[in-house]
């Protein structure tokens, strides 16, 4: 009897074994199939809300504000202890507007206790987290909810839009994306092919921006790209070696530039360069959609109803239409890292004008970012800070950095370490993996520093070129 029972129970869990493989092996399609659900329904009407009227638009951002702030209330720590501190009941806030009421935070904040602000919900705690090194040059962890990331894909729908304007078809396009490996796009995109089925749009080609500004420029040639998509001191750097006649460079129908900001003259003359319109998307990674220029291109569209924008004095008191202030963001869909009246290092100010695309929301003038400095080498690479952030930002160690140009083809890397012998281990390995970076005769000496200089504002040249 006792050998029946064994027997039985070997099939049982032969039968369980089998049925357990399969269900593994289903779950990827079931998790791609679910992710394209949510992403297809999420989209439908997406690219009318631009358009609707303002009280709509205002009920969907007051809507998702009273949700958020009740969720941030019960799991994230800040915000539990913030309510209780100031006597205020969640409830009570009900508008956009009432997120004034709540205690400005700035990065400091976010960098000595970023689990703070970690929802400790199941969703918080199956968040995606990025980092970031920061305008304040040190790295800063932030968590995205993977629904967020999803509505992310519905929500560009609205950014899309402004390129199927441009172009005259929304798909079947060739776009050069100019990045660094690991960096955020990389890994939202990574989180995208393990998640939906949605294929990509165009036909791209991802080029880095440590590679010699030459060598991507005959990748770029016969590639012959509709769209160049990077961060605008690398586009900049491209139209000027262009116009003076150093690179051939075949004319894009469309330059869309993100993650730092350019001025008005530099758009102009990057679109004189290219003769191709230059359009932009402001985004950081504490919020993936918070504004955008339209085919227009006269004033930032802020998405108000997924991140609602305040402009401040350095009291912390709103402006006035037309005078400039800081920044300060409430993301209104994440739900990993919760942001409600985070202040940024970004100066920019509210315009009284209404577009004449027809766009309903609320515009941004020029929007005065982080300090970039690009390192034209005697060797012929253009290098972008974000490919010496790309050498450190596997390093956990290390907490804040600045790379010094001394002379034309040697550095000082300045590292902030939390002790010295996390330094001594590491600093020759960082010193070599950046000389390789910047390229050949490039000459990097590493040291440690108790914090990198900060200027004006509060700000940190990540990079310092030679003037």
């Amino acid at each position: 009897m006792i050998g029946v029972r064994a027997v039985i129970l070997e099939r049982t869990l032969d039968i369980r074994r089998t049925v357990s493989t399969r269900i593994a092996a289903l779950t990827p399609i079931i998790r791609r199939a679910a992710g394209n659900a949510y992403v297809l329904a999420l989209a439908r009407g997406q690219r009318s809300i631009p358009y609707a009227p303002r009280a709509y638009v205002e009920r969907l951002r007051d809507a998702r504000v009273r949700s958020l702030v009740r969720y941030a209330a019960r799991t994230v720590p800040f915000y539990r202890e913030a309510f209780a501190r100031l006597g205020l009941d969640p409830r009570e806030i009900r508008t956009a507007h009432d997120l004034a009421r709540l205690p400005i935070v700035v990065k400091d904040d976010l960098r000595r206790d970023p689990e703070a602000f970690f929802s400790t919900s199941r969703t918080g705690k199956r968040a995606i987290p990025f980092e970031t090194s920061g305008s304040t040059g040190s790295r800063v962890r932030i968590l995205h909810d993977r629904r967020s990331l999803l509505a992310n894909i519905a929500y560009g729908e609205r950014e899309r839009a402004v390129i199927t304007r441009l172009l005259g078809r929304g798909s079947g396009y060739r776009e050069v994306r100019l990045g660094y490996a690991g960096g955020t796009i990389d890994k939202v995109y990574d989180f995208y092919r393990d998640h939906t089925w949605i294929p990509s749009r165009p036909v791209r080609l991802e080029l880095s921006v440590t590679d010699p500004l030459a060598r991507n420029a005959e990748a770029i040639d016969a590639f012959a790209p509709d769209i160049l998509f990077g961060y605008g001191t690398y586009l900049h750097a491209l139209a000027r070696a262009a116009a003076a006649g150093t690179i051939s460079l075949k004319r894009p129908k469309l330059a869309i530039y993100a993650a730092e900001p350019l001025s008005l003259a530099a758009r102009r003359e990057i679109e004189e360069a290219l003769g191709a319109p230059v359009i932009s998307r402001y985004t950081a990674v504490e919020a993936f959609k918070i504004a955008y220029l339209c085919e227009r291109r006269e004033g930032f569209h802020v998405h108000e109803d997924l991140a609602h924008l305040r402009i401040v004095d350095d009291d912390g008191r709103d402006v006035g239409d037309g005078d400039t202030g800081v920044v300060v963001l409430s993301n209104l869909v994440n739900r990993g890292t919760v942001l409600l009246n985070f202040r940024t290092t970004d100066l920019s100010r509210w315009s009284d004008e209404r577009c004449e695309c027809g766009r309903t929301q609320r515009l941004l003038s020029e929007i005065d970012g982080r300090v970039e400095d690009l390192l034209e080498l005697p060797n012929g690479r253009v290098v972008h800070p974000r490919g010496v952030w790309g050498v450190l930002k596997p390093h956990p160690e290390v907490l804040g950095y600045q790379l010094v140009q001394r002379e034309p083809a040697r550095f000082v890397l300045k590292l902030v370490m939390a002790t010295a012998d996390d330094c001594a281990r590491l600093a020759p390995q960082l010193a070599r993996d950046m000389e390789a970076t910047l390229g050949p005769g490039m000459a990097v000496e590493a040291e440690r520093c108790d914090a990198v200089p900060r200027e004006a504002g509060g700000k940190v040249r990540m990079v310092v070129a030679l003037r």
